[in-house]
């Protein structure tokens, strides 16, 4: 493999400081919300027994992995996939094709103001920011800008990217045809506004910004000859959600005390979603979005003397006077002064059900409030209902809900109402690690332990279920709407920015994307343990973990780091057990998704290693489990998200190309996606083979 470019000049994790600013409000360069003094994983593996000739042996050990819940056993699994290093042994003896999925010439690392694919694929915009897709709404004219216009045209900065059947048995059958989920995670208004003046946003100007955030739904037909789509314009399913729009709190915290606002008494009603990062989808058909770093909307943190109200505004992120948008000047709901609960009323999972147009978006709030960076669903062997999530966020926490109900079966009208409610009652649950190796191995660089893995065991504590709540000195509403001081309080994991989560539908096993953490290891932080084996943690790790039984409802598990990302010439890098001369470099992994042939596929945000952004894929199993194949590149300034993998195409969402430091809508650092002379637009792009044919196949 070519190696890496010379790093960039940046923020942590590779961004541009202008990034920093509109998408998460500088996060980074703020103290850590997180000062609990809970214990780490490196804190606890010197009293864990060490497993190495076990483990050697490929055996199973405990009482936990003798049900079939070790990794690499359970249901769907094999032998090889038990075994990496004996895998990677193999396949330094064998060669051979890559995986099937992963079969094309990885793209070289570049910094090239394109979306960059391999040779034999083809690519196309599918949908650009401002594009109509409501009846009515006029074309995109960045110099007639307007809020109505906004809120019937495709939002800003798509995230999230899902594609949903039109012939799935809901009613329709419409051939060629399926429907596009996008979450738009943020505005940049320098990005979007001739002459824009963050010190005095104009009314209109930040309307347009509440219009353009939230989600879309469009209809988008498949062209015959090629992997392309396009948006079929004023469909009656298309649907813009937007910060405005009018959401219901569903779950044991809906109507309580802590959600009630002047505006809204009954603490059931909330106006609009914000930050809506990644997400995931339901058994029931139904699309989950996460809201992330909802903090930087509202003014005036610094004003709140009261203790216990400082406490949990600083706790998620609060904080300062203005906000960078200064939407308070124009709906004192984001001023903290005047509406002390609106907050309280954003950092849900939400539910949108894209086949009614007529629904009422919901948020959950039996799935806790935290800086939700995705969602995912998966049903247990009894037909239960497991939402995995990350919050986003240095030293935070990753959490899981199992509901109370099972899934009914169908499309009747009694399994559609029944299954919109099974995420309203259930058990929230949060995640502790322990490591299997002695402290001492563990000592920052990333080498590995004697025993050839970082892996271990875990725990799911049980935070609240109902109006019933396992944390002591908590109501369960205060457990729901302030999830974070639970977790400090029953000693969970403090991890390295846990963002997506996927369950592989092959497998069984659940795979967390750990982005990043520079703080790892500085003077008053926690220092490296085996799930975060490295000081300065700049480009990030997989972690796999398997539940007892291959089941959702299991509250113990077992983990290990599938990847530790970076160049795959530093000693301090792990790709599965895999020769690291056949792998591409990757750094920062964000979101997550699985092909049909199980192969895992990550989109990095933030490369540290001096290339832009991209999608790789990696097989999870077999003799080429750990080997990563870079698939594509994305433009200047943009973030690789998305991404969604069928057969015969790859959609990615191109989010905020051109987020240079110092660009502006005069001063354009790319010129991405139609050329000079025009703005640059977040677009969604689909990739797909010239010759018809399968993707990687």
């Amino acid at each position: 493999m070519p190696k890496p470019l010379p790093l960039l000049v940046s923020h942590p994790g590779g961004r541009s400081a202008m990034t920093c600013r509109y998408r998460c409000g500088d996060a980074c360069f703020h103290e850590v919300p997180n000062t609990s003094d809970n214990e780490y994983v490196g804190d606890v593996v010197a009293r864990a027994l060490s497993r190495r000739s076990v483990l050697r042996a490929g055996a199973v050990v405990g009482a936990t992995v003798a049900a079939g819940a070790a990794l690499g056993g359970g249901p769907g699994a094999t032998p090889a996939a038990a075994a990496p290093v004996a895998e990677a042994e193999g396949a330094k003896k064998h060669g051979g094709k890559p995986a099937k999925g992963l079969r094309f010439e990885p793209v070289e690392p570049n910094t090239t103001d394109a979306v960059t694919v391999p040779e034999g694929y083809a690519q196309g915009v599918v949908i650009r920011w401002g594009e109509p897709i409501l009846r009515g709404a006029p074309e995109f004219d960045p110099a007639k800008q307007s809020a109505k216009a906004q809120a019937g045209q495709f939002g800003y900065n798509n995230d999230f990217l899902m594609l949903m059947p039109l012939d799935s048995g809901h009613g329709r059958t419409e051939h060629g045809r399926q429907l596009l989920v996008a979450n738009h995670e943020y505005t940049n208004e320098e990005l979007m506004f001739a002459g824009y003046d963050p010190k005095k946003p104009t009314r209109e100007q930040v309307e347009i910004s509440w219009a353009a955030h939230g989600l879309s739904v469009v209809a988008v037909e498949e062209k015959r000859t090629s992997g392309a789509l396009k948006p079929v314009r004023g469909h009656h399913l298309n649907r813009r959600f937007t910060a405005t729009t009018p959401f219901r709190v569903t779950g044991p915290a809906a109507g309580g005390e802590l959600l009630r606002t002047k505006a809204d008494p009954s603490g059931r009603k909330v106006l609009g979603t914000l930050n809506n990062c990644s997400g995931g989808t339901t058994p029931w058909g139904t699309v989950l979005s996460g809201e992330e770093n909802f903090n930087q909307y509202f003014a005036n943190a610094e004003k709140v003397t009261e203790p216990e109200r400082a406490k949990t505004l600083k706790r998620y992120g609060f904080e300062g006077a203005a906000s960078e948008r200064q939407w308070e000047k124009y709906d004192e709901r984001f001023d903290l002064t005047k509406e002390p609960n609106e907050p309280h009323r954003f950092g849900w999972v939400v539910e949108i059900d894209p086949y009614d147009p007529h629904s009422t978006p919901r948020k959950h709030t039996s799935l806790g409030r935290v800086k939700h960076e995705a969602a995912q669903a998966r049903l247990t062997p009894d037909g239960r209902a497991v939402v995995y999530m990350g919050d986003d966020e240095r030293f935070d926490y990753f959490y899981k809900f199992v509901s109370k109900k099972k899934m009914m079966r169908g499309h009747s009208a009694a399994a559609r109402q029944h299954n919109m409610s099974l995420l309203d009652e259930g058990t929230l649950y949060v995640a502790k690690l322990t490591g299997d190796s002695p402290e001492s191995e563990i000592d920052g660089t990333g080498k590995l332990p004697e025993d050839g893995e970082f892996d271990g065991k875990g725990e799911w504590i049980p935070l609240a279920s109902g109006e019933q709540s396992f944390v002591p000195g908590m109501t369960a509403e205060e457990v729901y709407v302030f999830t974070r001081l639970a977790g400090d309080k029953v000693g969970a994991t403090k991890m390295d920015r846990p963002e997506d989560v996927e369950p592989s539908p092959r497998n069984g096993r659940v795979y967390i994307a750990l982005t990043n953490n520079t703080d790892r290891g500085k003077d008053g932080k926690a220092g490296p343990d085996e799930a975060n084996p490295r000081k300065n943690n700049k480009h990030g790790q997989i972690l796999e973990l398997a539940e007892h039984g291959d089941d959702g409802r299991s509250t113990r598990f077992r983990w290990r780091l599938f990847l530790v990302c970076g160049d795959p010439e530093d000693p301090g890098t792990y790709f599965g057990g895999f020769p690291k001369d056949q792998v591409s470099p990757i750094s920062c992994p964000d979101n997550v998704t699985f092909d049909p042939y199980g192969n895992l596929w990550i989109s990095t945000d933030g490369n540290e290693l001096g290339s832009h952004d991209g999608l790789f894929g990696v097989a999870t199993e077999g003799k080429r489990r750990g080997q990563v194949r870079q698939f594509l590149t994305v433009p200047k300034g943009a973030e690789t998200c998305g991404p969604l993998v069928q057969e015969r195409r790859v959609l990615v969402a191109v989010q905020h190309p051109g987020e240079v430091d110092g660009a502006s809508v005069e001063k354009p650092a790319s010129t991405w996606p139609d050329g000079p002379g025009e703005y640059v637009r977040p677009s969604v792009v689909a990739v797909w083979p010239e010759n018809g044919g399968r993707v990687g196949a």
